[in-house]
């Protein structure tokens, strides 16, 4: 596992970290300019949140863009004001949990027999379909590539309710154990806590 293109990437990331609001949050800086933020649970050790700001070529410095966990809140500037994305589109959340991968697709309302959830090996993401053919989305899943897996359907399962879909990918041993070895590496990381930090 210590030749794993992610655990590397890690160990050699300018890492800082802080407790604050029972979260203990993580940054890093790559020698590729890239940064991540993470937060994991005080309680349950569980990535609640990952997010990615790579550099842009147009605008600079790029945005803060959510791999795990709720979207930014988007607030319009002034710019913004003439386009504007509908609320009651569908849009997908992640979340993780000890066993499993989950996606949340919001705004899909849809009987549960509707919808069928693929594994698509060449693609390596879940293909989501609707058999009224109103609703179509690639999920990558970044986790998989980072131990060099493909998706298996056997590993899916899926519901919903209000509104939402819910997907399940249960998480296979070398995922498990790739997380392990990322959390034994942030141990190591020097944290400060909220009450430390002081003003000038």
């Amino acid at each position: 596992m210590d030749n794993n293109l992610w655990l590397c990437r890690i160990k050699n990331a300018e890492k800082t970290s802080i407790v604050q609001e029972g979260k203990r949050k993580f940054h890093y800086k790559f020698p590729d300019a890239e940064e991540m933020a993470e937060e994991y649970s005080l309680e349950t050790g569980v990535l609640l949140r990952r997010a990615w700001k790579r550099k842009s070529q147009i605008r600079g410095a790029g945005e803060w863009e959510v791999e795990i966990g709720d979207p930014e809140p988007h607030f319009g500037t002034l710019d913004d004001i003439g386009i504007k994305e509908n609320s009651s589109a569908p849009y997908v959340t992640r979340r993780i949990t000890k066993t499993n991968l989950e996606w949340r697709i919001r705004n899909l309302p849809y009987p549960v027999e509707t919808y069928s959830v693929t594994a698509e090996r060449d693609g390596k993401c879940l293909i989501v379909r609707t058999a009224n053919k109103k609703y179509y989305k690639k999920l990558p899943i970044p986790e998989l590539e980072r131990v060099n897996l493909e998706p298996v359907q056997d590993n899916i399962s899926f519901s919903h309710k209000f509104n939402t879909l819910i997907i399940v990918y249960k998480k296979p041993v070398q995922v498990i154990e790739l997380e392990q070895c990322v959390q034994e590496e942030l141990m190591s990381v020097a944290t400060i806590k909220d009450d430390q930090c002081k003003p000038s």
